[in-house]
Parts: structure tokens; C-alpha cells; sequence
């Protein structure tokens, strides 16, 4: 049984006369009768009785109209899928991201994919940026919002967002009552650092701005998240420095203030392999890169 005879059973039962059919189907009559004839073979049941002027559709062929109607029908919703999901209108891409990046970014990123690419699927994965990078050259993601460029042969990374640095402090603390801090005011604090290994992105350009200006706080932890940081300075054990979108979070006993004195500020890369197989890909990073353009 072929898709192509049941089309052909369906125009003759829908007409009730073989020449109609053929002349809706563009075909001659001949054909179409071999068709009918090679279904009704393949179902071993009449399905039409025919006279030299019409047809007339059997018990059987009654019942069979509908679910001939059905398969075709399915098949043709199948047809669009594929050719939708070849072009890259529909699918499935996995997204890596950054904790920090969860705050505002992807939130808003997602609303807009659902309404820019409402028929792509995206599937989210939280990751360093290293991990990303790895990642997505061994096909685990398909895109990644990382923070640092890895060498790579196969990575592209575009950048699509700068944020600032702020500080960070425990509302009951002195500095907290500055309209904005620098460097130099948090020497001697007590300070909760990004980890050398986990965050070493912020770790890096905090390490480097203390020592510019030749600040030594007094470092009593080092993590790896924002969240975990923040958590800290809301009861009170230091004060940190991080970027601007943590505010977000509005952690009831931690102050924000403006940073001065820290001109590099903090990126993040559309990151994704220049010869990753997957047909949405490329309308993906075309809507986020203009929606971040977009601002």
C-alpha cells in the first residue's frame, strides 16, 4: 500500500466518478484504475463498485475513507516537520550558560526565542565556561554564553554583552553608607574571593585590579559562584566584588555601590563550533546576536 494509491482512492471516493478523479489528480483514467485495483489487491477487500458512469463505495471502502483520509493527512504534517526541522524552522538546541548569566540574561533571551523561534526547542545546561568550550567541541551543547575565550580551532565566539564590576557589601557595614567605593577602600577588609580555579575568570580581573593599586584585602574565602559570594556577604562575613547583573539577586542585607577606578568590565561570548551539524543553529545565533545588539 503507497501514499500515491491512497490519494488516488480518496479523489474517487470523494467524486463518486473515475474521469473526475483523473482530471483532479492530472492523470488519464487508465492509470488510476491500475491504482485502485493494486490497493484493493494489497487490502484484499472491494472498495469501490463501478459502472461505466460512476463508483459507488463499499461497506469497506466507507469505513477505509476515513483512516486513508488520517494516514494522509499525518503524512503530510510528517513532510512539513522534516522540512521545517531541515531548514532549520524547527528543532532542538541545547544552550550552556554561566550561573551569572541566569539572572536577567537567559530569562529574557528565552522569552524572546519563544517568540522569535517558537518551534525550536531549546534545552538549558549550566556550565562553567570551560566546561562549555569542551563541550561544545565534543557536540554535548550547541551553543554557549561563556565568559572567557578558550583557544580553539572549531569555537567562534561573538561578543554580545559588557557589564561593569560593583561592589558588594553587608548593609551594616561602613562603606556601605559611600554613594560608590575603589580599590583602595577595600584594603584590610575582610573579603570573599572567586576561586583561582572555578572562577577564575572574576578572580583574574579582581586579582589584577587589587594589584594595580596595590590593595591587599583580607581574603577569608574563595568560591566559585556569585550566589555562593553574595550568600556570604548577606550575613555579614566580608565584602566582594562582582558583576553588575548579580544585583538581580537583591539579597536583602547585601548593598550595591558603584566601582570606580576599575575601567575593564565584564564580557560575555556567544560561543558555538563553526562546524556543528545542527540546521537551527545558524537562525539561533542570528536572533540572539541581534536581540543583544538590540540591547
Amino acid at each position: 500500500m503507497e501514499l500515491h494509491q491512497l490519494r488516488c482512492f480518496v479523489a474517487v471516493a470523494e467524486e463518486l466518478h473515475f474521469g473526475r478523479a483523473a482530471t483532479r489528480l492530472h492523470m488519464t483514467q487508465p492509470p488510476l484504475s491500475r491504482q485502485i485495483q493494486l490497493l484493493e489487491h494489497a487490502l484484499g477487500v472491494l472498495l469501490l463498485e463501478r459502472n461505466n458512469r460512476q463508483a459507488r463505495l463499499t461497506l469497506a471502502g466507507q469505513s477505509f475513507l476515513e483512516d486513508a483520509r488520517r494516514i494522509l493527512q499525518v503524512a503530510e504534517s510528517a513532510s512539513q516537520s522534516a522540512r521545517r526541522i531541515a531548514h532549520g524552522e524547527a528543532g532542538r538546541l541545547t544552550l550552556g550558560f554561566t550561573a551569572v548569566g541566569a539572572y536577567s540574561m537567559i530569562p529574557r533571551l528565552l522569552v524572546h526565542a519563544g517568540q522569535s523561534l517558537p518551534d525550536i526547542e531549546l534545552v538549558l545546561s549550566e556550565r562553567v565556561s570551560s566546561t562549555q568550550v569542551h563541550d561544545l567541541e565534543a557536540g554535548l551543547i550547541d551553543v554557549g554564553l561563556v565568559r572567557q575565550v578558550l583557544p580553539s580551532a572549531r569555537v567562534e565566539y561573538l561578543p554580545i554583552h559588557r557589564e561593569p564590576f560593583v561592589a558588594a557589601l553587608p548593609a551594616g557595614h561602613a562603606l556601605a553608607a559611600r554613594e560608590r567605593l575603589k580599590p583602595s577602600d577595600f584594603d584590610g577588609q575582610p573579603f570573599v574571593m572567586y576561586s583561582a580555579n572555578e572562577g577564575r575568570y572574576f578572580h583574574d580581573r579582581i586579582a589584577n585590579l587589587f594589584a594595580r593599586h596595590e590593595v591587599q584585602p583580607r581574603y577569608l574565602h574563595q568560591l566559585g559562584q556569585t550566589h555562593s559570594i553574595l550568600g556570604l556577604v548577606n550575613v555579614g562575613l566580608g565584602c566582594a566584588v562582582v558583576p553588575a547583573s548579580a544585583q538581580a539577586l537583591r539579597l536583602e542585607q547585601v548593598v550595591f555601590k558603584p566601582l570606580v577606578g576599575m575601567e575593564q568590565q565584564a564580557e560575555i561570548f556567544l560561543a558555538f563550533c563553526r562546524d556543528n551539524p545542527n540546521p537551527v543553529l545558524g537562525g539561533f545565533v542570528a536572533m540572539a546576536r541581534a536581540f543583544f545588539e538590540a540591547g
